[in-house]
């Protein structure tokens, strides 16, 4: 048992400065599997030492997508490690191989989640699902679906389902993503309505959104070159807009 901010360090450095150096780096599977175990933060930095055994030492962990699915809460938009977890669950979703309902689940509930996520983090989240939606086209029902439901009650997705393949994830819409096509930042909402039209092969470049931050969307936001906007479409006449009124032959606006 390790104090969590020990956790922390640990699991920081663990992938890239203990691994590599370690004759045996497979002694370190039960170490790891724990950490993963716990959830939270230290969960999510477990994720990069266990890509690598899962990767390079051929790792058996038959619960790995179950827990990453799990690992999937309100708070993931939120935490300090988000760039390194979205990294790490794109390399994770890959794979042409995994099975459409797996997939869909993670879109579903990467979408669900997204309804209270900050701008800087839809902005990297939408062209993420809609990488899945490129690498596995059978996950396309899930926005051509024509007769979808309109609201969460009728919506067959079991949001508090912790498996992934009981979920009917696949028998869903996605109507969260139709609803970011209204949100207050227009470029969250451009970005959303991408999915209206057919996706290009071309996969979107995530590295330049995984770090972005709120400081960096407003800085954005405040250099922009501002037009003018006319505030009159009649140039004003009179005292109250009347030319021949009878306070314009007494009142003068200059």
């Amino acid at each position: 048992q390790l104090p969590t901010g020990l956790y922390k360090k640990v699991l920081v450095i663990l992938h890239d400065s203990v691994l590599p150096y370690m004759n045996e780096p497979t002694l370190m599977i039960d170490f790891l599997t724990v950490a993963y175990g716990i959830g939270g933060a230290i969960s999510l930095l477990a994720l990069n030492g266990l890509f690598i055994l899962i990767h390079q030492h051929n790792l058996e962990y038959p619960d790995f997508y179950k827990k990453l699915y799990s690992l999937l809460d309100p708070s993931i938009y939120h935490v300090k490690y988000r760039a390194r977890f979205f990294h790490l669950a794109d390399l994770f979703l890959s794979s042409s191989h995994l099975p459409a309902y797996l997939v869909a689940a993670f879109i579903k509930r990467l979408s669900r989640l997204a309804l209270s996520a900050p701008p800087e983090a839809l902005l990297m989240v939408i062209p993420f699902i809609c990488n899945l939606f490129r690498r596995h086209p059978a996950c396309k029902v899930l926005v051509h679906r024509p007769n979808g439901p309109e609201d969460m009650s009728e919506d067959p997705y079991i949001m508090e389902e912790e498996s992934p393949s009981e979920s009917r994830a696949l028998e869903s819409s996605l109507w969260e993503i139709r609803s970011l096509q209204n949100h207050y930042h227009p470029d969250v909402a451009k970005a959303a309505a991408v999915l209206n039209q057919s996706l290009s092969e071309i996969e979107d470049d995530l590295s330049g959104l995984l770090e972005l931050s709120a400081y960096e969307l407003f800085d954005k936001e405040v250099k922009k070159k501002a037009t003018d906007v006319p505030l009159e479409f009649e140039q004003i006449r009179g005292l109250f807009g009347k030319k021949n009124d009878i306070f314009a032959e007494h009142f003068a606006l200059d």
